[in-house]
Protein backbone atom coordinates (compact mmCIF):
# COMPACT_ATOMS: atom_id res chain seq x y z
CA UNK A 1 0.00 0.00 0.00
CA UNK A 2 2.81 2.36 0.95
CA UNK A 3 4.73 1.76 -2.28
CA UNK A 4 1.52 2.27 -4.31
CA UNK A 5 0.92 5.62 -2.56
CA UNK A 6 4.46 6.76 -3.26
CA UNK A 7 4.06 5.76 -6.90
CA UNK A 8 0.76 7.67 -7.11
CA UNK A 9 2.32 10.81 -5.59
CA UNK A 10 5.32 10.57 -7.92
CA UNK A 11 3.00 10.18 -10.90
CA UNK A 12 1.01 13.24 -9.87
CA UNK A 13 4.23 15.23 -9.43
CA UNK A 14 5.50 14.18 -12.85
CA UNK A 15 2.14 15.04 -14.39
CA UNK A 16 2.16 18.50 -12.80
CA UNK A 17 5.70 19.16 -13.98
CA UNK A 18 4.75 18.07 -17.47
CA UNK A 19 1.70 20.36 -17.46
CA UNK A 20 3.86 23.31 -16.46
CA UNK A 21 6.69 22.54 -18.86
CA UNK A 22 7.57 25.43 -21.18
CA UNK A 23 6.17 25.11 -24.66
CA UNK A 24 7.80 25.65 -28.02
CA UNK A 25 6.05 28.21 -30.24
CA UNK A 26 3.75 26.62 -32.82
CA UNK A 27 3.64 27.33 -36.52
CA UNK A 28 0.53 29.18 -37.64
CA UNK A 29 -0.61 29.76 -41.24
CA UNK A 30 0.35 33.15 -42.68
CA UNK A 31 -0.73 33.08 -46.32
CA UNK A 32 1.03 31.75 -49.39
CA UNK A 33 3.62 32.87 -51.92
CA UNK A 34 2.64 33.58 -55.52
CA UNK A 35 3.41 29.97 -56.47
CA UNK A 36 1.17 28.64 -53.68
CA UNK A 37 3.86 27.70 -51.17
CA UNK A 38 2.43 27.97 -47.63
CA UNK A 39 4.03 30.52 -45.29
CA UNK A 40 3.99 30.08 -41.51
CA UNK A 41 4.51 32.47 -38.62
CA UNK A 42 5.97 31.81 -35.16
CA UNK A 43 5.42 33.98 -32.07
CA UNK A 44 8.09 34.13 -29.35
CA UNK A 45 7.38 35.65 -25.93
CA UNK A 46 9.23 36.04 -22.65
CA UNK A 47 8.22 36.66 -19.03
CA UNK A 48 8.81 40.42 -19.39
CA UNK A 49 6.16 40.82 -22.11
CA UNK A 50 8.50 41.10 -25.09
CA UNK A 51 7.22 39.50 -28.26
CA UNK A 52 8.74 38.61 -31.64
CA UNK A 53 6.72 37.40 -34.63
CA UNK A 54 8.73 35.88 -37.48
CA UNK A 55 7.66 34.08 -40.65
CA UNK A 56 9.18 31.43 -42.86
CA UNK A 57 9.20 33.70 -45.92
CA UNK A 58 12.63 35.34 -45.80
CA UNK A 59 12.96 34.42 -42.09
CA UNK A 60 11.43 37.88 -41.73
CA UNK A 61 10.77 39.45 -38.34
CA UNK A 62 7.27 40.88 -38.70
CA UNK A 63 7.12 42.65 -35.35
CA UNK A 64 9.19 43.18 -32.23
CA UNK A 65 7.42 44.58 -29.19
CA UNK A 66 9.48 46.09 -26.36
CA UNK A 67 8.51 48.34 -23.41
CA UNK A 68 9.30 52.05 -23.05
CA UNK A 69 10.32 53.67 -19.74
CA UNK A 70 6.67 53.54 -18.56
CA UNK A 71 6.35 49.86 -19.41
CA UNK A 72 4.19 50.48 -22.48
CA UNK A 73 4.85 47.99 -25.26
CA UNK A 74 5.47 49.22 -28.78
CA UNK A 75 6.45 47.60 -32.07
CA UNK A 76 9.91 48.95 -32.97
CA UNK A 77 10.55 47.37 -36.38
CA UNK A 78 9.28 48.54 -39.76
CA UNK A 79 7.25 46.19 -41.93
CA UNK A 80 3.87 45.06 -43.20
CA UNK A 81 0.86 43.04 -42.02
CA UNK A 82 0.69 40.47 -44.86
CA UNK A 83 3.11 38.27 -46.76
CA UNK A 84 1.68 39.64 -50.03
CA UNK A 85 3.02 43.10 -49.19
CA UNK A 86 6.52 41.74 -48.55
CA UNK A 87 6.45 39.90 -51.87
CA UNK A 88 5.22 42.95 -53.77
CA UNK A 89 7.70 45.57 -52.58
CA UNK A 90 10.09 45.72 -49.65
CA UNK A 91 13.59 47.15 -49.00
CA UNK A 92 14.49 43.96 -47.07
CA UNK A 93 12.31 44.82 -44.03
CA UNK A 94 13.15 42.36 -41.23
CA UNK A 95 14.72 39.76 -43.52
CA UNK A 96 17.73 37.50 -43.50
CA UNK A 97 19.81 38.52 -46.52
CA UNK A 98 22.37 36.39 -48.36
CA UNK A 99 24.08 34.33 -49.67
CA UNK A 100 26.15 37.53 -49.55
CA UNK A 101 24.66 40.42 -47.60
CA UNK A 102 25.74 43.88 -48.79
CA UNK A 103 27.49 44.54 -52.12
CA UNK A 104 29.82 42.71 -54.47
CA UNK A 105 31.39 44.95 -57.12
CA UNK A 106 30.15 44.40 -60.69
CA UNK A 107 28.52 41.16 -59.55
CA UNK A 108 31.79 39.30 -60.10
CA UNK A 109 34.43 37.47 -58.07
CA UNK A 110 37.07 34.80 -58.59
CA UNK A 111 37.59 31.78 -56.35
CA UNK A 112 40.10 28.95 -56.70
CA UNK A 113 40.95 30.04 -60.24
CA UNK A 114 37.35 30.20 -61.46
CA UNK A 115 35.36 33.33 -62.31
CA UNK A 116 31.78 33.70 -61.07
CA UNK A 117 29.11 36.10 -62.32
CA UNK A 118 26.14 37.18 -60.20
CA UNK A 119 23.03 39.16 -61.04
CA UNK A 120 23.57 42.92 -60.73
CA UNK A 121 20.47 44.19 -58.97
CA UNK A 122 21.73 47.53 -57.62
CA UNK A 123 23.44 50.52 -59.22
CA UNK A 124 24.24 53.34 -56.79
CA UNK A 125 26.09 56.12 -58.57
CA UNK A 126 25.28 54.36 -61.86
CA UNK A 127 27.74 51.58 -60.99
CA UNK A 128 26.28 48.07 -61.03
CA UNK A 129 26.76 45.60 -58.21
CA UNK A 130 25.16 42.55 -56.67
CA UNK A 131 23.25 43.41 -53.48
CA UNK A 132 22.04 41.12 -50.67
CA UNK A 133 22.27 37.88 -52.63
CA UNK A 134 20.90 38.93 -56.00
CA UNK A 135 17.49 38.80 -57.64
CA UNK A 136 16.15 36.08 -55.37
CA UNK A 137 18.23 36.15 -52.22
CA UNK A 138 17.44 34.48 -48.92
CA UNK A 139 14.91 37.24 -48.17
CA UNK A 140 12.67 35.94 -50.99
CA UNK A 141 12.62 32.19 -50.31
CA UNK A 142 10.53 30.09 -47.93
CA UNK A 143 12.56 28.60 -45.11
CA UNK A 144 11.68 25.58 -42.99
CA UNK A 145 10.61 26.71 -39.52
CA UNK A 146 10.80 24.79 -36.24
CA UNK A 147 9.65 26.06 -32.85
CA UNK A 148 12.12 25.51 -30.00
CA UNK A 149 12.16 25.86 -26.23
CA UNK A 150 14.96 25.51 -23.68
CA UNK A 151 14.60 23.96 -20.23
CA UNK A 152 14.53 27.46 -18.73
CA UNK A 153 11.54 28.38 -20.87
CA UNK A 154 13.41 30.43 -23.46
CA UNK A 155 11.49 30.25 -26.73
CA UNK A 156 13.07 30.14 -30.15
CA UNK A 157 12.49 29.36 -33.79
CA UNK A 158 14.99 27.71 -36.10
CA UNK A 159 14.83 28.61 -39.78
CA UNK A 160 16.64 26.27 -42.19
CA UNK A 161 17.34 26.60 -45.90
CA UNK A 162 19.45 24.78 -48.50
CA UNK A 163 20.81 27.06 -51.20
CA UNK A 164 21.63 24.85 -54.18
CA UNK A 165 24.85 24.89 -56.17
CA UNK A 166 24.58 27.65 -58.77
CA UNK A 167 21.69 29.46 -57.09
CA UNK A 168 22.04 33.16 -57.96
CA UNK A 169 25.45 32.27 -59.43
CA UNK A 170 27.11 31.10 -56.21
CA UNK A 171 29.11 27.85 -56.06
CA UNK A 172 28.27 24.92 -53.81
CA UNK A 173 25.28 23.58 -51.93
CA UNK A 174 24.98 25.69 -48.80
CA UNK A 175 23.06 24.36 -45.77
CA UNK A 176 22.14 27.25 -43.51
CA UNK A 177 20.25 27.64 -40.25
CA UNK A 178 19.32 30.87 -38.49
CA UNK A 179 17.88 30.54 -34.99
CA UNK A 180 16.08 33.34 -33.17
CA UNK A 181 15.82 33.20 -29.36
CA UNK A 182 13.97 35.59 -27.03
CA UNK A 183 15.60 35.33 -23.62
CA UNK A 184 14.50 36.30 -20.11
CA UNK A 185 17.18 39.02 -20.25
CA UNK A 186 15.20 40.79 -23.00
CA UNK A 187 17.65 39.67 -25.62
CA UNK A 188 16.87 38.74 -29.20
CA UNK A 189 19.67 36.28 -29.85
CA UNK A 190 20.48 35.21 -33.41
CA UNK A 191 22.65 32.16 -34.09
CA UNK A 192 23.89 31.40 -37.60
CA UNK A 193 25.35 28.07 -38.73
CA UNK A 194 26.31 26.98 -42.23
CA UNK A 195 28.18 24.27 -44.14
CA UNK A 196 28.95 23.91 -47.86
CA UNK A 197 30.21 21.21 -50.21
CA UNK A 198 32.26 23.69 -52.28
CA UNK A 199 34.21 26.78 -51.28
CA UNK A 200 31.81 29.72 -51.42
CA UNK A 201 31.47 33.28 -50.12
CA UNK A 202 28.98 33.57 -47.24
CA UNK A 203 27.99 36.78 -45.49
CA UNK A 204 24.52 36.46 -43.97
CA UNK A 205 22.91 39.16 -41.83
CA UNK A 206 19.62 40.33 -40.32
CA UNK A 207 18.14 43.40 -42.01
CA UNK A 208 15.52 44.78 -39.61
CA UNK A 209 14.76 48.51 -39.74
CA UNK A 210 14.40 49.94 -36.23
CA UNK A 211 12.64 52.98 -34.84
CA UNK A 212 12.74 52.99 -31.03
CA UNK A 213 9.93 55.55 -30.94
CA UNK A 214 7.76 52.87 -32.56
CA UNK A 215 7.33 51.99 -36.21
CA UNK A 216 5.60 54.74 -38.16
CA UNK A 217 6.36 57.36 -35.50
CA UNK A 218 8.56 59.71 -37.51
CA UNK A 219 12.27 59.94 -38.21
CA UNK A 220 15.17 58.42 -36.28
CA UNK A 221 17.46 61.47 -36.31
CA UNK A 222 17.14 62.09 -32.57
CA UNK A 223 18.27 58.57 -31.65
CA UNK A 224 21.69 58.62 -29.98
CA UNK A 225 24.06 56.08 -31.48
CA UNK A 226 27.34 54.64 -30.24
CA UNK A 227 29.49 52.41 -32.44
CA UNK A 228 32.43 50.53 -30.92
CA UNK A 229 34.55 51.22 -33.97
CA UNK A 230 37.51 53.54 -34.46
CA UNK A 231 37.71 52.84 -38.21
CA UNK A 232 35.37 52.45 -41.18
CA UNK A 233 35.65 51.31 -44.79
CA UNK A 234 35.30 54.33 -47.13
CA UNK A 235 33.50 53.68 -50.41
CA UNK A 236 33.49 54.77 -54.04
CA UNK A 237 30.52 56.52 -55.66
CA UNK A 238 29.12 53.01 -56.24
CA UNK A 239 29.23 52.29 -52.48
CA UNK A 240 31.98 49.69 -52.94
CA UNK A 241 34.82 49.79 -50.39
CA UNK A 242 38.06 51.31 -51.64
CA UNK A 243 40.01 48.71 -49.66
CA UNK A 244 41.26 51.22 -47.11
CA UNK A 245 40.46 51.34 -43.39
CA UNK A 246 40.23 54.97 -42.31
CA UNK A 247 40.00 56.40 -38.79
CA UNK A 248 36.63 57.89 -37.83
CA UNK A 249 38.20 60.57 -35.63
CA UNK A 250 37.44 64.06 -36.86
CA UNK A 251 34.83 62.83 -39.38
CA UNK A 252 31.01 62.52 -39.37
CA UNK A 253 31.60 58.78 -38.89
CA UNK A 254 32.84 59.13 -35.30
CA UNK A 255 30.23 57.49 -33.08
CA UNK A 256 32.70 56.31 -30.46
CA UNK A 257 30.67 58.47 -28.05
CA UNK A 258 26.84 58.56 -28.15
CA UNK A 259 25.83 61.08 -30.82
CA UNK A 260 22.46 61.92 -32.37
CA UNK A 261 22.13 60.29 -35.78
CA UNK A 262 20.97 63.59 -37.26
CA UNK A 263 23.74 65.74 -35.80
CA UNK A 264 26.11 65.37 -38.77
CA UNK A 265 23.97 63.57 -41.36
CA UNK A 266 24.02 66.67 -43.61
CA UNK A 267 27.77 67.21 -43.29
CA UNK A 268 29.64 68.46 -46.34
CA UNK A 269 31.58 65.23 -46.72
CA UNK A 270 32.24 63.20 -49.87
CA UNK A 271 31.44 59.90 -48.16
CA UNK A 272 28.12 61.23 -46.90
CA UNK A 273 27.26 62.40 -50.40
CA UNK A 274 28.06 58.99 -51.88
CA UNK A 275 25.69 57.26 -49.46
CA UNK A 276 23.04 59.97 -49.34
CA UNK A 277 23.76 59.86 -45.60
CA UNK A 278 25.02 56.94 -43.55
CA UNK A 279 25.21 53.67 -45.50
CA UNK A 280 28.67 52.39 -44.58
CA UNK A 281 30.51 49.56 -42.89
CA UNK A 282 32.27 50.25 -39.59
CA UNK A 283 35.32 48.17 -38.62
CA UNK A 284 34.57 47.02 -35.09
CA UNK A 285 37.32 47.34 -32.52
CA UNK A 286 36.68 43.73 -31.51
CA UNK A 287 38.28 41.58 -34.21
CA UNK A 288 38.81 38.48 -32.10
CA UNK A 289 35.60 36.66 -32.98
CA UNK A 290 34.22 36.68 -29.45
CA UNK A 291 30.81 38.14 -28.58
CA UNK A 292 31.33 41.82 -27.79
CA UNK A 293 29.45 45.12 -27.75
CA UNK A 294 29.27 46.63 -31.23
CA UNK A 295 26.66 49.37 -30.87
CA UNK A 296 24.11 50.98 -28.58
CA UNK A 297 21.16 53.22 -29.41
CA UNK A 298 19.12 55.39 -27.04
CA UNK A 299 15.84 57.10 -27.91
CA UNK A 300 15.22 60.03 -25.51
CA UNK A 301 11.42 60.41 -25.80
CA UNK A 302 10.60 56.77 -24.94
CA UNK A 303 13.74 55.84 -23.00
CA UNK A 304 14.16 52.73 -25.10
CA UNK A 305 17.73 51.47 -25.40
CA UNK A 306 19.07 48.80 -27.72
CA UNK A 307 22.52 47.25 -27.46
CA UNK A 308 24.02 45.16 -30.25
CA UNK A 309 26.61 42.49 -29.51
CA UNK A 310 28.23 40.34 -32.19
CA UNK A 311 31.03 37.97 -33.10
CA UNK A 312 31.28 39.61 -36.54
CA UNK A 313 34.13 42.02 -37.47
CA UNK A 314 31.91 44.72 -39.00
CA UNK A 315 28.57 46.47 -38.78
CA UNK A 316 26.68 48.32 -41.52
CA UNK A 317 24.86 51.39 -40.24
CA UNK A 318 22.17 52.57 -42.65
CA UNK A 319 19.81 55.41 -41.73
CA UNK A 320 16.96 54.85 -44.18
CA UNK A 321 18.15 57.19 -46.92
CA UNK A 322 16.10 55.43 -49.60
CA UNK A 323 12.77 55.47 -47.75
CA UNK A 324 10.61 57.98 -49.62
CA UNK A 325 7.03 57.74 -48.38
CA UNK A 326 5.90 55.30 -51.08
CA UNK A 327 5.56 52.37 -48.65
CA UNK A 328 2.83 52.19 -45.99
CA UNK A 329 3.59 50.25 -42.83
CA UNK A 330 1.71 48.24 -40.23
CA UNK A 331 0.18 51.23 -38.45
CA UNK A 332 -1.14 52.63 -41.73
CA UNK A 333 1.52 55.32 -41.80
CA UNK A 334 3.86 56.00 -44.70
CA UNK A 335 7.54 55.32 -44.15
CA UNK A 336 9.18 58.61 -44.99
CA UNK A 337 12.83 59.59 -45.44
CA UNK A 338 14.95 58.27 -42.55
CA UNK A 339 12.04 56.76 -40.62
CA UNK A 340 14.13 53.70 -39.73
CA UNK A 341 17.73 52.58 -39.31
CA UNK A 342 19.57 49.29 -39.74
CA UNK A 343 22.53 47.87 -37.83
CA UNK A 344 23.62 44.86 -39.89
CA UNK A 345 26.35 42.78 -38.24
CA UNK A 346 28.54 41.38 -41.00
CA UNK A 347 31.85 40.86 -42.72
CA UNK A 348 32.86 43.77 -44.92
CA UNK A 349 31.23 44.51 -48.29
CA UNK A 350 32.95 43.15 -51.42
CA UNK A 351 35.27 40.95 -49.37
CA UNK A 352 35.59 38.31 -52.15
CA UNK A 353 37.35 41.01 -54.21
CA UNK A 354 39.31 42.53 -51.31
CA UNK A 355 42.15 40.19 -50.24
CA UNK A 356 43.11 42.40 -47.28
CA UNK A 357 39.63 42.12 -45.73
CA UNK A 358 38.71 39.25 -43.36
CA UNK A 359 37.79 36.26 -45.51
CA UNK A 360 34.16 35.30 -46.13
CA UNK A 361 35.01 31.99 -47.86
CA UNK A 362 33.40 28.94 -46.28
CA UNK A 363 35.25 25.75 -47.24
CA UNK A 364 34.00 22.15 -47.29
CA UNK A 365 34.43 20.41 -43.95
CA UNK A 366 34.19 23.69 -42.05
CA UNK A 367 31.18 25.11 -40.20
CA UNK A 368 30.44 28.80 -40.16
CA UNK A 369 29.13 29.94 -36.80
CA UNK A 370 28.16 33.48 -35.88
CA UNK A 371 26.12 35.11 -33.12
CA UNK A 372 24.45 38.50 -32.81
CA UNK A 373 22.42 39.74 -29.84
CA UNK A 374 20.02 42.69 -29.68
CA UNK A 375 19.47 43.58 -26.01
CA UNK A 376 16.58 45.83 -25.00
CA UNK A 377 15.97 48.01 -21.94
CA UNK A 378 14.54 51.43 -21.05
CA UNK A 379 15.68 54.31 -18.88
Amino acid sequence: MKSYALFFIAALSTSAMSAEAPKAPKAEPFGKTTDGTPVEVFTLTNSKGLKIRAMTYGAIVLSLETPDRDGKLGDIVLGYTTVDEYIKDTPYFGAIVGRYGNRIANGKFSLDGKDYTLATNNDPGGIKCSLHGGLKGFDKVVWKGEGLVNKDGTQGVKFSYVSKDGEEGYPGNLSLSVTYWLTAKNEWKIQYAATADKATPVNVTQHSYFNLKGEGNGDILGHKLMLAASKFTPVTAGLIPTGKLLPVAGTPFDFTKPTAIGERVKADDEQMKFGGGYDHNWVLDNQGGDLALAASVYEPSTGRTMEVLTTEPGIQFYCGNFLDGKLTGKAGKKYEFRNGFCLETQHYPDSPNQPKFPSTILKPGKTLKSTTVFRFSAK
